[in-house]
């Protein structure tokens, strides 16, 4: 059976890897949360078990909403007899999205009416509304013309462990604080006979949830003291009365072996007895040494190795004092210099502040805010590794301030539309005339850098482009904060015939990224491409919006993401035509990271027009972006500008009634010839809804036209 367990942003992947150890059969990521197949116990275990998981949904009905009667009606479908009776109590979350149902706490009323009007045409009688301790809580999701609707396992957010009696401003959620010691290898250094301490300890989230970790309390045990979390009718109650009953035996053991490690510390007197209030509530008021400090007293640990773990103040608006961080780093590489350390700060500049080099981060979400998580590892580096940091130029000092500048700029933008790989920098500054490209590794958030070089005027001297680029590649390393073997160069070198790239690396090292829900495979060091263009998300993301259910063909369709979001977004069948057997191949990879295979998925190696002479199928979606030009020996040659037309009549009579095609190219001197087109097709350029934001600065970096057939 497939279920859903969600989460903050940022913790599906840490998340995937949880639900496997606690018994899936199989676990996939995909935005703010996992879906899972396995048992109801599979699933009732990840509610007692889980310490990252927000809710776990089990569902119901999957059925098609176009509208609000469509809701009811769908719902007023199922027999709700077999979940609850009137004498129960019920609560109703609802999360919707698109343009037929806007409000969620209608959707949420209409699906409660349906529930109340099948058990009053059963029993005579109704259940009551319990908003906070219901005993059958419902999930409802709207979107895409979809209503899926689960039952809460858990009762409600999981995150609460039953342990908090007091909170100062802002408290970290258990589960995120959780994410911190994982991501900081917490388990493990415990085992290895480490100590864990927090600097800044607040109300000691951080601090008891390692302590209940370190003991193997089952984060659920707390929460509603061994009792079922929910009286729905299908819950299985042995199963669960079973897991509790070896709950409870594990944490008997483990708190008795558990070692007095723990250290928290916070300058004000009042978070201090909130901390201390909530440890004695978890059964650790002897486990956990609570003292009333400044940062900046900090002693040394007599502990030779362990995990400091914080959370440094930040506000809504990431108004945090630099020098606090600073102050928190020069404390932490006095006392603790050999420890590790996981930080969650504000953002990226705040990390940067604390003066501590990350071995790797990642990108999370604190409620609605986007944060950023350092792990690194030693505190304090080797003299060796501190001498490798070099004072930039006056050059490489104006290109990594123009970086920082664009990064706050683009910031908002990027949380909000979920973007981790963007371009940062195209020729802003004349003289550094490049492109730098960010990609963040989906499972880690780990940033790398593709930087491209553009071509120099010959007037300027060999030596001054040299110089300059090496400066550009200097200020992007220290504004993005990533170490050189993570910068992949395309530069340019003068020949025959003028510029051209370079020789390329052979490292094989492939990316995975994410792009929505999809995942997607990038080699940023082999090619002159990276297998990602990324101007064509917008046009990408679209697709992915309007595949549902329909025959999709992406003509020309190199490394395959548009099949991918395709797909991702519930195309019936997909068909994907390339010349180039890597390519295919790349695609092939790109399917298999999204779990997407079978004979709906159909690849095929050939000459894109000798195909589509060929082909009889019918396609409701169609995406055609060709190269400029083609020469190879295994098809007829090929120039954009001269075939554009016979090949938009091909593509455009493989479309179904209402069928749509989009068309692009990044040919700067392309000219579509529209009389010629207009004959088989109603045309419409769409080009500046399809340039993303971080292209804006090149607006003509491709042109893309949406054509349907003439009746």
């Amino acid at each position: 059976m497939k279920f859903f367990v969600s989460c903050a942003k940022g913790l599906e992947y840490l998340l995937v890897d949880e639900l496997l150890a606690l018994g899936c059969a199989q676990a996939t990521a995909t935005v703010a949360g996992v879906n899972a197949e396995g048992s109801l116990a599979d699933a009732q275990r990840a509610v007692l078990w889980s310490r990252l998981a927000s809710r776990v949904l089990w569902p119901l009905a999957d059925y098609d909403c176009a509208d609000e009667h469509a809701l009811y009606a769908g719902a007023r479908a199922l027999d709700w007899t077999a979940h609850l009776d009137a004498a129960m109590t019920l609560a109703v979350d609802a999360h919707v999205s698109g343009s037929a149902i806007t409000h969620a706490r209608y959707a949420a009323q209409r699906l409660k009416d349906a529930v109340v009007d099948v058990l009053r045409e059963a029993s005579g009688a109704r259940p009551d509304v319990d908003v906070e301790s219901p005993d059958l809580r419902l999930n409802l999701v709207v979107r895409k013309g979809r209503a899926i609707v689960s039952v809460d396992l858990g009762g409600g957010p999981l995150h609460r462990r039953g342990w908090r009696r007091a909170q100062g401003d802002a408290p970290l959620k258990e589960n995120l604080a959780a994410a911190l010691l994982l991501r900081g290898g917490w388990p493990a250094l415990y085992a290895e006979g480490g100590g864990l301490l927090d600097p800044m300890c607040g109300s000691g989230t951080l601090l008891i949830e390692g302590a209940l970790m370190a003991a193997d309390v089952a984060p659920g045990l707390l929460r509603h003291g061994g009792r079922a979390p929910s009286r729905w009718r299908g819950f299985d109650l042995a199963c669960w009365e079973a897991l509790v009953a070896g709950a409870s035996a594990r944490e008997r053991a483990g708190r008795t072996a558990l070692r007095p490690v723990f250290a928290g510390r916070d300058l004000d007197p009042q978070a201090i007895r909130n901390a201390r209030e909530n440890a004695t509530a978890a059964g650790l008021r002897d486990a956990i040494d609570f003292q009333v400090g400044d940062i900046a007293d900090l002693a040394v640990q007599s502990v030779p190795r362990g995990l400091v773990v914080c959370n440094p103040p930040y506000d809504a608006r990431l108004a945090a004092d630099p020098a606090l961080y600073r102050s928190l780093g020069s404390a932490l590489s006095r006392a603790v210099p050999d420890w590790r350390a996981s930080l969650l700060c504000g953002d990226r500049e705040l990390a940067f502040a604390s003066g501590l080099r990350a071995k790797k981060s990642y990108q999370l979400f604190n409620g609605a805010l986007e944060c950023t998580l350092i792990v690194c590892d030693p505190v304090r580096p080797s003299a060796r590794a501190q001498d490798g940091a070099r004072e930039l130029s006056e050059g490489a000092r104006m290109v990594a301030n123009r970086l920082r500048k664009t990064l706050r700029a683009s910031k908002a933008w990027r949380a909000r539309e979920g973007v981790e790989c963007f371009r940062a920098y195209d020729a802003d500054i004349p003289e550094y005339a490049a492109a730098v490209d960010v990609y963040a590794e989906a499972d880690t958030g780990t940033r790398w850098l593709h930087v491209q070089e553009y071509a120099a005027p010959t007037e300027i001297p060999e030596t001054v482009t040299r110089k300059r680029f090496g400066e550009l590649l200097a200020g992007a390393a220290e504004a993005l904060e990533v170490p050189r073997e993570r910068i992949a160069v395309k530069t340019r070198a003068r020949g025959k015939g003028g510029s051209k790239y370079g020789h390329f690396a052979h490292r094989g090292e492939f990316l995975t990224v994410r792009e929505g829900a999809a995942r997607l495979r990038a080699n940023l060091f082999d090619y002159l491409d990276t297998g990602l263009f990324l101007d064509h998300r917008p046009l990408r993301l679209a697709i992915a919006e309007e595949a549902r259910d329909k025959r999709f063909l992406n003509l020309f369709c190199y490394t395959g993401a548009a099949t991918v979001q395709a797909a991702v977004g519930g195309a019936a069948q997909t068909t994907s035509v390339d010349l180039s057997a890597t390519y295919l191949e790349w695609l092939a990879d790109n399917l298999r990271e999204n779990a997407i295979g079978g004979i709906r998925h159909r690849i095929a190696q050939a000459d894109a027009m000798a195909w589509l002479r060929a082909d009889r199928g019918e396609y409701d979606l169609v995406f055609c972006d060709p190269p400029t030009f083609s020469n190879s020996a295994r098809a007829e040659d090929f120039d954009v500008q001269r075939s554009h037309v016979e090949l938009l009549r091909l593509a455009v009579a493989r479309l179904s009634y209402g069928g749509v095609l989009y068309f692009s190219n990044n040919f700067r001197r392309f000219r579509l010839d529209t009389e010629a087109v207009a004959a088989f097709a109603e045309i419409e350029d769409i080009s500046p809804a399809t340039v993303p934001p971080d292209f804006a600065r090149n607006p003509r970096i491709h042109r893309t036209w949406r054509l349907r057939a003439r009746a």
